[in-house]
């Protein structure tokens, strides 16, 4: 199935075509198992999402089986789907999803929950997993929804609670024994409700009372009346990916991801992850060392983050952080702690984390006074807090971000005009001027399985009321407030504490057009209240009191905590009483553990100390030290078809210069806050368009020494579609006018009349767009040949030339032949040579005319080509 024509037409066609570095893409037709990890957002999202990735993985691992991916597609792309009548399709393989034995998609937040209907519709499955038998793939949920999940369980087939490293490996096997059986659906749901942590919503029934009010989720099948949480005992027993996926386009979070434990014990009652992802598990630091030495080494990436709940928390990261940092900062990659807690910031890590590149120091005080921040047991007081940023701005940093929310069970007047207040105490805590503090507030969801899950949630009225306080009160240069939509954390509320009928509020609303909910560009609350009216539902009632005693549609799904701890820390809540964390003050009885399983896993400093010395990632010299560095440059030509075409200029770079780290190139940098390494870039090639002929020129610190070696070396780390044709050292002197030759094959044979007027002409004017600007360019003096040849080729000829504006060939002969747009795109565009301006005059040399092949291989563009 042919998907070209349509990503030509999409604002973004990088996002879904599945050439990224270290993709895994295995035979389709020896695949005894077939599955497909959906993530319901947009790829930028998704991508940066750690889950997804381990289990996709961990899947492909597996002799026989066979993982891919797809992430919500943008409005454009389903727009263009529908129109054409196509399906949506995997990255890796580009099958449709319904060809697939298994859909996993994941359930990372409420508003992303209308993706979903758009994923199962553009796959042609119909929506509920009663209407969809064995001839449709097996529809599997997992992620922080799991445990809240009634307003989807109707979609899907089985969900799994908790961790996902071990179960995925029993599901797939059972999908594939049942498979191999020929078993039906409802024989495989029953052998999939006996692994532990799965979940099939078709086994509970809910239950209403005579007014209509939820009254408890009933069990329909013997022996199965309610679902415990999977918990990975320790994270060093499952293989890590060695080769992390390294995008092709920019993702929220670009850069390599290392968790170094998974759970907190913190005890912060608003958190849901502090509940659904205990006990914490650490990863031994000798690990974490070796997992940062092969990801930097097989991705190129340029930061490296240290991922958990708290890890500040991280028992061993004082040592850590001093290896990791020797190890990486010399070869210009920074480490980012994104979760770091006021009270573990110590001064040693302090200095640590100033030695890469300081850009905002995050804190999150969540209240605004001491007294709420008992309350919640955040455990940290102002005069932390104040420590803290006093010692950040004394050590360079300029920013300092602040998160709270407002909503918080007992918060009063006082407690919210103390946000403001705090944030100035901050500013004044900066031993100069220069300094900015940017204030994020959100109103207070309250989340299932937490101390909280009770509590009522503010109306949108008096959210914005909360926020605008704080706004009004933070005014001035030094300050920058932001905040979250508070219509969409009421949607959030409905959602994560709605029961399943919700799920025809749901569909109704994604019906008349929800989509993409987590975006503010696409976010609108009033299709959500006009299904819910057609629905005969009130939205509000979702975010009221639940009494002691009320059934709640999550009861049937056990987190692993008692519900009488959560009883116990509401009752300390209301006293302002402390609970402290049970890895250092030892177990508070949350009823999780059972010590011999299920246990803390927690590493000492005297383990860091034991690690062996960290071996730095081979790199050669990078152009610092002592004087100036020696200068190499060296002009490397490349191919750019495929899927790289698809990428654009500004793409291409970011893939190129990752390549380039991968291979160990002697980069030259440039000096300053951010140095780049020194690559000059010819001119930018249109999206969509493919090419035999490009080049860089890059700088050195060293001669490569054996040209033909260091070809072979990039050549294997770059993604599908680039390769180097050639490297030769240069003068590093960019020409600056070029003629460029183009072929391009129409869907029609144009008619050679047209052009004949365009170059008997003496000025041909048209109309392109131009970062949002109409802009006027007469073309005919950038054309030097146009004409047809046999089998309706198009051969182009044109300048470009540095500084001045450029039309993009299919621009031109959009206007020269008046197509229509479905011709434009289906257009297929080959730069196939570029030479630099010479004395004499430059000949045309299409390589149709003087042999496109020579000895089998392609005519480069510093060939010498005989005269046309």
């Amino acid at each position: 199935m042919n998907f070209d024509r349509v990503l030509a037409q999409v604002t973004k066609p990088s996002r879904y075509c599945g050439n990224e570095f270290n993709v895994i893409k295995k035979e389709w037709d020896t695949a005894a198992l077939r599955m497909v990890l959906a993530f319901p957002d947009l790829y930028e999202i998704g991508m940066s999402h750690q889950g997804l990735q381990i289990l996709y993985h961990l899947v492909n691992r597996q002799p026989g089986w066979l993982a891919e991916r797809v992430y919500a597609p943008d409005r454009d792309l389903e727009e263009l789907l529908r129109a054409q009548g196509l399906p949506l399709f995997s990255l890796e393989s580009r099958r449709p999803l319904a060809e697939f034995d298994i859909l996993g998609i994941t359930l990372p937040y409420e508003l992303c929950y209308t993706n979903i209907l758009t994923i199962l519709d553009l796959a042609g499955m119909p929506f509920k997993a009663t209407a969809r038998d064995e001839r449709f793939p097996l529809v599997l949920g997992g992620g922080p929804c799991a445990f809240h999940p009634e307003p989807v369980a109707d979609f899907f087939d089985a969900i799994l609670l908790g961790d996902g490293e071990e179960a995925i490996v029993e599901i797939a096997d059972c999908v594939a024994t049942a498979k191999a059986e020929g078993l039906g659906r409802e024989e495989l749901l029953h052998r999939l409700a006996t692994i532990a942590g799965i979940y099939v919503p078709r086994f509970f029934e809910p239950r209403y009372d005579g007014a209509g009010a939820f009254a408890g989720v009933a069990p329909l099948r013997p022996g199965y009346t309610r679902v415990r949480r999977r918990v990975l005992p320790s994270l060093g027993e499952v293989p890590v990916a060695e080769a992390p996926l390294v995008p092709t386009t920019r993702i929220v979070h670009d850069r390599l991801g290392i968790e170094i434990a998974r759970g907190c014990t913190r005890g912060c009652r608003f958190c849901q992850a502090g509940i659904i992802y205990r006990p914490v598990r650490e990863r031994s630091p000798e690990q974490v060392l070796e997992l940062a030495q092969r990801g930097i080494e097989a991705t190129g990436f340029e930061e490296m983050a240290l991922l958990s709940l708290s890890t500040g928390d991280y028992a061993c990261l004082g040592d850590l952080l001093v290896r990791l940092m020797d190890l990486l900062v010399p070869e210009r990659v920074s480490v980012s702690m994104p979760s770091l807690r006021v009270g573990t910031l110590t001064p040693a890590i302090m200095e640590q984390i100033r030695r890469v590149r300081k850009t905002g120091f995050t804190l999150a005080p969540e209240a605004g006074t001491d007294r709420l921040r008992q309350v919640i047991n955040k455990g940290i007081t102002e005069e932390d807090l104040l420590a803290a940023t006093t010692a950040a701005f004394r050590l360079g940093w300029k920013l300092i971000k602040l998160y709270f929310m407002c909503g918080l069970p007992t918060e009063t007047e006082e407690d919210l005009a103390a946000i403001p207040e705090l944030a100035w105490k901050v500013l004044r805590t900066s031993p100069g001027g220069g300094r900015q503090v940017t204030v994020s507030a959100a109103v207070f969801v309250p989340k299932p399985h937490t101390v909280f899950e009770r509590e009522p949630q503010l109306g949108i009225e008096e959210g914005l009321r909360r926020l605008h306080l704080m706004r009004d009160r933070l005014k001035g240069r030094s300050f920058s407030f932001k905040w979250h939509d508070p219509r969409q954390s009421y949607l959030e509320g409905v959602l994560c504490r709605g029961d399943r009928r919700l799920s025809a509020v749901l569909e109704a609303a994604w019906q008349g057009g929800a989509r993409l909910d987590a975006w503010s560009d696409f976010f609108n609350l009033d299709l959500w209240r006009q299904a819910a009216l057609g629905a005969g539902i009130d939205l509000d009632r979702y975010l009221a009191r639940r009494e002691p005693g009320e059934p709640l549609p999550w009861d049937h799904l056990d987190a692993g905590v008692r519900p009488e701890f959560l009883a116990e820390e509401l009752a300390k809540a209301h006293k302002g009483e402390y609970t402290p964390d049970c890895r250092v003050h030892g177990c508070q009885g949350c009823g999780l553990c059972d010590f011999k399983t299920v246990k803390p896993v927690v590493y000492r400093e005297a383990d860091a100390a034991a690690m062996a010395p960290a071996v730095a990632v081979p790199s050669p010299r990078t152009g610092e030290g002592n004087g100036q560095p020696e200068k190499f440059v060296y002009r490397l030509d490349y191919a750019r078809q495929d899927e790289a075409r698809l990428l654009s200029h500004l793409e291409l770079i970011q893939v190129i210069f990752r390549a380039f780290r991968r291979a160990h190139l002697p980069l030259h940098y440039s000096q300053g806050f951010n140095p780049t390494p020194k690559v000059s870039f010819g001119p930018a090639l249109p999206l969509g368009t493919a090419s035999l002929a490009e080049y860089l020129y890059v700088e050195l610190t060293e001669p490569l020494g054996n040209l033909a070696m260091w070809q072979a070396r990039l050549n294997q780390e770059l993604p599908a579609g680039l390769t180097v044709e050639g490297v030769a050292l240069a003068s590093g002197d960019q020409p600056q006018r070029l003629l460029q030759g183009y072929e391009i094959t129409l869907p029609r044979p144009p008619e050679a009349a047209a052009f004949e007027r365009l170059l008997n002409s003496e000025q041909f004017v048209i109309t392109v767009l131009r970062k949002g600007q109409s802009r006027e360019i007469d073309v005919r003096p950038q054309l030097h040949h146009l004409a047809v040849r046999a089998g309706g080729v198009v051969e182009l000829a044109m300048w470009s030339e540095t500084g001045r504006a450029a039309v993009k060939p299919m621009e031109l002969l959009r206007e020269v032949l008046a197509l229509p747009p479905q011709e434009v795109y289906g257009a297929r565009i080959v730069k196939v040579w570029s030479r630099e301006e010479e004395q004499q005059a430059v000949r045309t040399c299409f390589p149709a005319a003087c042999g496109r092949f020579r000895d089998g291989s392609l005519v480069s563009a510093r060939d010498t080509i005989p005269e046309v």
